[in-house]
């Protein structure tokens, strides 16, 4: 696989159309600090690791909904593997006008981009958040 972290939105995607519950995809450190965040900010309910017997692990993520329908309304990847797109403090973009939230991964950590912000640090843009 090419793109974790597009491949762990587009399921997320997917999921929310067919108005599932959970939808599971596989483990990584990235991917769960990725979900951090957004159950951090509200745009999921929880998400859970479930260690298998031949070593893998898939992280379990309980989607969320509010009056039927989903809560993440968009959710797009910025930076993909074939052109990375990074941005110092002052150019960390505002998701429709502060109402969403762009997923950094800086030195000090993956965080959204109000906490890049606070904590002065720029980075690679993950994905956005509406």
């Amino acid at each position: 696989m090419n793109d974790p972290i597009g491949d762990m939105i587009t399921r997320i995607r997917n999921a929310q159309m067919r108005a599932k519950s959970k939808v599971s995809t596989p483990g990584s450190s990235l991917r769960a600090r990725v979900l951090d965040v957004l159950k951090s900010e509200g745009y999921i309910r929880d998400y859970a690791t479930i260690e298998h017997a031949d070593g893998r692990t898939e992280l379990e993520i309980e989607l969320k909904y509010f009056d039927g329908e989903p809560v993440i309304r968009e959710i797009a990847r910025v930076s993909k593997p074939g052109r990375r797109v990074y941005a110092s403090v002052k150019a960390l973009p505002r998701v429709n006008n502060g109402l969403g939230v762009a997923i950094v991964s800086t030195p000090k950590g993956v965080m959204a981009d109000h906490a890049a912000r606070d904590a002065n640090v720029g980075g690679e843009i993950l994905m956005t958040v509406f």
